[in-house]
């Protein structure tokens, strides 16, 4: 934490591609600490794909730290290559956040603009740092090395509420790879994980949509407590437009996605 303090200290002034999640989150908390309100804003793109809860998160996150915030929308779903759902979509995604955000920065005077990646990101497949590198996105998070691990105990100390919040991609990572996305499948899967959030579930959790089927993916201890409510919420889910709803045996994992897209 102290080399990420001393490297943003550097910065003349920062704009901050922020969501609300855990990296992002702890990165406006510091940058707003160490430049101050006149030298720092933290940037939510809305669109579709950006879950309704998370951006309450990011709101109230930005309310208790004073930390400026600006919204825009962005406008990946009038992509056509980001609506057919390619392994590399991401890119696609941030081009299209990155196209808006740095003219912002450059209109508010700031200097650098930066995200939320983190040193345990840079060994995943990432297609969206891509875009972020081409466009010139610094990830102070990385460049020190702090891991996600990291990042949570330093969130706790600093009292950030999202220190133990699950990670909250955006809901097009749970649409099968080379099935289109459409706003009428992002609802499906955004309703569908708030219904098992209201439920009782915590922790990890994804509902992965596969068109006519959604696949549940919880952390290994929810399955049975899943299994217990199989009815209830395969009516529910049934309810939202899926035919068939399952619950994948081997519990939530990062990346399922690529393995069912692979050969």
């Amino acid at each position: 934490m102290e080399s990420l303090r001393a490297l943003v200290r550097g910065f003349p002034s920062v704009l901050l591609g922020y969501s609300g999640g855990v990296d992002s989150a702890l990165l406006a908390v510091v940058l707003r600490q160490e430049l101050g309100k006149s030298r720092m804003v933290a940037a939510i793109g809305r669109s579709a794909s950006y879950p309704a809860a998370q951006w309450q998160t990011a709101i109230d996150v930005a309310a208790r730290f004073d930390i400026p915030l600006i919204e825009i929308h962005t406008h990946e779903l009038e992509d056509a290559n980001y609506l057919a759902n390619p392994t590399n979509r991401c890119f696609f995604c941030k081009t299209e956040l990155w196209n808006r955000l740095v003219p912002l920065a450059r209109e508010h005077g700031l200097a650098i603009v930066c995200d939320g990646t983190n040193a345990d990101d840079l060994k995943e497949h990432r297609p969206g740092k891509a875009a972020g590198d081409k466009a010139g996105v610094r990830s102070p998070l990385a460049e020190v090395g702090l891991t996600k691990a990291e990042i949570r105990a330093a969130s706790r100390e600093l009292g950030l509420p999202t220190w133990d919040a699950p990670a909250a991609p955006c809901l097009s990572s749970r649409v099968q790879y080379g099935l289109s996305i459409t706003p009428s499948r992002l609802r499906q899967v955004e309703q569908s994980e708030a219904f098992l959030r209201e439920l009782g579930v915590v922790g990890d959790l994804r509902v992965r949509h596969h068109g006519e089927v959604a696949r549940i993916e919880v952390e290994p201890s929810w399955i049975s407590w899943i299994e217990a409510r199989r009815h209830a919420i395969t009516d529910h889910l049934t309810n939202l437009g899926f035919a068939r709803v399952e619950v994948d045996p081997r519990g939530y994992r990062r990346g399922s996605l690529l393995e069912r897209s692979s050969p």
